[in-house]
């Protein structure tokens, strides 16, 4: 298996070498150059196999020739070994035939952590085979950056570098990040949205010099070995739900869309899914994409969701990679569009090939309050602001009757509600409880560097600290 890039001038590159860059380097992002596929049965098979056998069996077709499927097998199982439920992933049933997919058993208790800490057990397998240590550079709305910090925190080959927009992540989020002091983490708070600590990240990997001096690789989901762990949860909840016998349908609250493409991997792989719900929050750039075909950035507004406070949706660029008929160029030529004007549009047949399988939603904020106060009232769960807004989503297509009402509905809950404590206690008037190991979280000692929003001064703190 190998990668070439969403912009046609990097490539094909081994997994490894894909892992290792992050970015490519024409700034594209990597994809496979051919999507793997399951038949029927074998996706029947895995409903005997256990969480991190089914991630063996999916994660390891996109490593044939450097990781093997039972490499990735023993891989997965260290990986999750630490995660709190037993089913890693649990699925739950709730009303009209919507299920709640629960992905905060991790160490962060936010979904992030079933990509990043595989994530840290490949960093080390690479950089130890080549002899090598890497500087990580990552942009976070709220939940990706204390993942990535915990997960590669004291690591020898490792040093990680995690900026957040100051002031617009939630206290437990700042903390979960501020608090991981160790060798070669530091959270680093920048004077900017989200939008402007990615940018700062993107414009780090297109300085060839600068990028080559230090080392410097993503665990952003720019880096599509992100992306092959989320990948896994499609399969394992679809399977809990009859598939491959029967069709299903996700709704998945994102911004910045990675979580939506590796269910839409999924389903290239053969997972017979119906549709996606992209659901939004009042930062609604997806949703006005799939009404108009338009890609237009706005001001990013602050809401009880600020993981999804986004309006520049990196993976976005994979999904149009594919519209286009994987034409390198005419996405390179819409990315430089956007980013000079913040605009671009697709042709009506891409929007309408979209639209086959993608629908979009938006909540604002008094209504995610409404939602998670419902979901208390008639079911007794607790739920943070992004999977209340994924949840409504879901009931949106139940009711609009845009499925048929026997194709089972996932809802995934990407984080804990106690990471988002403010809002729940305004919409349900209790506030939720940290899970054991985080209960003394918000007393811990941190640390937090500032920086500007400036290139150089991102790249003078990196020079300074990393470690050689």
């Amino acid at each position: 298996m190998e990668y070439i890039s969403t912009r046609g001038k990097d490539g094909p590159v081994s997994f490894e070498q894909a892992l290792l860059n992050g970015l490519a380097r024409d700034g594209g992002l990597y994809l496979p150059v051919e999507w793997p596929r399951f038949s029927e049965q074998d996706i029947q098979n895995m409903k005997a196999m256990s969480y991190h056998e089914v991630a063996g069996a999916v994660m390891s077709r996109f490593t044939q020739t450097d990781i093997d499927q039972a490499e990735m097998t023993a891989m997965a199982q260290t990986t999750y070994a630490n995660f709190t439920h037993k089913d890693v992933a649990p699925l739950t049933p709730l009303d009209n035939n919507i299920h709640l997919l629960e992905l905060y058993s991790g160490p962060t208790i936010a979904f992030k952590d079933y990509a990043m800490q595989f994530l840290a057990h490949a960093f080390d397998r690479a950089l130890q085979r080549r002899q090598q240590k890497a500087v990580i550079l990552g942009a976070t709305s709220g939940d990706t950056g204390s993942a990535a910090l915990e997960a590669f925190r004291g690591r020898d080959s490792v040093d990680v570098f995690i900026l957040f927009p100051e002031g617009r992540v939630s206290a437990v989020q700042q903390k979960q990040m501020s608090s991981v002091i160790d060798a070669g983490a530091f959270a680093v708070a920048v004077n900017g949205d989200f939008d402007d600590c990615q940018a700062l990240v993107k414009s780090a990997f297109n300085d060839s010099a600068f990028r080559d001096e230090v080392g410097l690789s993503a665990v952003n989901s720019i880096n599509w070995a992100r992306l092959m762990p989320q990948i896994v949860y499609y399969f394992t909840s679809a399977l809990q739900c009859g598939a491959p016998d029967k069709k299903v349908a996700f709704s998945v609250p994102t911004g910045n869309f990675g979580n939506v493409f590796a269910g839409w991997v999924a389903m290239q792989m053969g997972l017979p899914v119906e549709r996606f719900m992209v659901a939004s929050n009042r930062n609604d750039i997806l949703t006005r994409f799939f009404a108009s075909g338009n890609m237009q950035r706005k001001e990013v507004n602050p809401s009880l969701s600020p993981s999804m406070d986004i309006q520049v949706s990196s993976n976005f660029e994979r999904l149009l990679f594919e519209l286009s008929g994987r034409d390198g160029a005419a996405v390179a030529q819409m990315m430089s569009a956007f980013s000079e004007t913040g605009e671009y549009a697709v042709p009506q047949e891409w929007l309408a090939q979209a639209a086959k399988h993608f629908s979009g939603f938006c909540l604002n904020d008094e209504a995610t309050l409404a939602q998670i106060k419902s979901s208390y009232d008639r079911h007794g769960m607790v739920i943070d602001p992004h999977s209340a807004v994924g949840l409504a989503g879901a009931y949106h297509m139940r009711e609009s009757e845009m499925l048929s009402s026997d194709v089972p509905i996932i809802s995934l809950a990407c984080a804990h509600p106690a990471k988002f404590p403010d809002a729940v206690e305004k919409a349900i008037g209790q506030r939720p409880a940290l899970p054991t190991h985080l209960a003394d979280l918000m007393e811990r000692e941190e640390k937090i560097h500032k920086v500007e929003n400036q290139l150089s001064e991102v790249q003078k703190l990196v020079k300074e600290k990393r470690r050689d």
